[in-house]
């Protein structure tokens, strides 16, 4: 049987970074097959590559046996090949269907092409309302959409850059199946993600990138999550320490919030009520779409339309507040959409630092680029971030490594109260530990942390007690030590019934 894709030698540097160095790979046709490795390892650059959206400066590429010369993701999804990037690439102004539309043969109606993604989504399992525009969705939805466009092509090489960051455990198992049944008809699949425990039980074949180069090529059904590890980082990833908190007084409440969606689509925020104290993790899990960013948009004072008495911090009514007088306060927020809400894409990283912290404002408002610099400078150093230095431009920074500069940015402000929208979502295992080990020291310091995830295994990880988001309500909230990823799950669904507050 010939290989559905082979490439050989493919070199690319970006200036003086050198993001593939002579990499190797062959996909065998119904072969899932692993692409692992840390953030800035060079995976999203190799696919882009694959995809046609990066040039390579050397080497070749097969597909089917023959040599290729990809020129555009368009000559790509000609020859069979569709991706599902990290970063999305969608219409903010178009519906789901016509974003899905622009992808294919024109000689279908976009009536056609709406009854093909409903078929789709019921085939697979795949939540996807057609006629929703783009900016009414959450990360989640939009994540549904790109898959399902994808799948509409047939493709016979399909490549997945962390298809799973903001999927439930119920969708990604309806993923796998998915998945499992297109590489059944032959599809070839290459599969990003940072969850070892997917890789090893999804994939065939798993290739590791470490520094861009090849460093492994194993099958991850023999191989244990500290071993890929290893390849992976050079080392098993931390353990996470964590002791009991030390409770404080109240910082954060918010008492019979209720609130229309802002969004034609969206969903409304009914009676909420919630305490966050001092000293501990919070944790909050729901299926995406279900009121999680309109609550957080609430609390930091994105949206200022809830009712007088609604939200406090510290004793203080907060609901009008603006983000500012937030963080004068100690609020400080990390939202899930990286480019674009925690970061401008096309400024760089010391001036991103700007948007939410202020030490280096002088006098009279005066910036002082040296101490702006050097915060950046820090921060890069602090948190690992792999970039060229301050003034690279957000935009330029893998997925995972962007989230670790925006996560820096904020725990290194000290905050009283810190809320935080899918904490570890694209990054790596060593990076994730770095993360979660961070917001348990900021806790163990007496900080309020607020963790909105749809990773069940992070929040029970280090989270004192979780509620669970439905339909724009909340759940009752139950310490961990008394859960279970049944219990959640089940309640995921509003299942939570007559519980009685522990």
């Amino acid at each position: 049987m010939s290989l559905r894709l082979e490439l050989r030698g493919i070199t690319k540097h970006y200036g003086q970074v050198c993001a593939n160095d002579a990499v190797h790979l062959k996909v065998r046709p119904g072969e899932i097959h692993a692409v692992l490795g840390e953030n800035g390892a060079g995976k999203s650059t190799l696919m882009k590559t694959v995809f046609g959206a990066v040039k390579p400066d050397a080497g070749e590429m097969r597909f089917n046996g023959e040599r290729v010369h990809i020129k555009s993701p368009q000559a790509a999804r000609a020859l069979g090949i569709s991706m599902v990037f990290q970063h999305f690439s969608l219409f903010e102004t178009l519906t789901a269907a016509e974003n899905v539309w622009l992808g294919l043969d024109k000689s279908l109606s976009l009536a056609e092409v709406t009854s093909r993604i409903q078929k789709v989504s019921v085939e697979y399992g795949l939540d996807v309302d057609p006629a929703r525009y783009v900016h009414s969705l959450t990360v989640g939805e939009r994540q549904r959409v790109e898959i399902v466009r994808a799948l509409m092509t047939h493709p016979q090489l399909l490549i997945l850059d962390e298809p799973t960051s903001v999927l439930t455990p119920a969708a990604v198992s309806k993923l796998f199946v998915t998945l499992r049944q297109l590489a059944d008809k032959g599809c070839a699949i290459l599969y990003i993600s940072h969850k070892l425990d997917e890789i090893r039980a999804l994939c065939h074949q798993c290739t590791v990138l470490r520094g861009g180069k090849v460093v492994g090529e194993v099958d991850p059904r023999q191989e244990s999550n500290a071993s890929l590890s290893r390849m992976m980082i050079g080392a098993a990833p931390p353990e996470l320490r964590r002791s009991a908190p030390v409770l404080g007084d109240t910082a954060l409440s918010v008492h019979r919030l209720s609130l229309p969606s802002s969004e034609p689509f969206g969903v409304d925020l009914q009676q909420l009520d919630l305490c966050l104290r001092a000293g501990e993790i919070l944790g909050i899990a729901g299926v995406s779409g279900n009121g999680q960013q309109a609550l957080m948009a609430v609390l930091s004072g994105e949206d200022r339309r809830a009712a007088a008495g609604s939200v406090h911090l510290f004793g203080h009514d907060i609901s009008h507040a603006s983000p500012q007088q937030r963080r004068q306060r100690g609020l400080h927020s990390v939202p899930e959409e990286r480019l674009g809400r925690g970061a401008v894409p096309a400024m760089s990283l010391a001036h991103n630092t700007l948007l939410t912290r202020t030490d280096a404002v002088g006098p009279g408002g005066w910036l002082q680029m040296r101490g702006v610099v050097g915060m950046a400078t820090e921060l890069i150093e602090r948190f690992n971030v792999k970039a060229s230095g301050p003034h690279a431009l957000a935009k330029s920074l893998s997925g995972g490594n962007l989230q670790k500069f925006i996560m820096g940015r904020e725990i290194s402000a000290a905050p009283k109260v810190l809320l935080v929208s899918q904490p570890t979502w694209g990054v790596d295992v060593g990076a994730a530990a770095q993360i979660r080990s961070a917001l348990l020291k900021l806790r163990d310091e007496g900080c309020a942390v607020l963790v909105v995830s749809e990773e069940l295994d992070e929040l029970f990880e280090i989270s004192d007690r979780l509620m669970v988001m439905a339909q724009g309500r909340l759940s009752p909230d139950i310490p961990v030590a008394h859960a279970t990823i049944e219990q959640i799950g089940a309640w995921m669904s509003g299942l939570w019934g007559d519980h009685v507050q522990a």
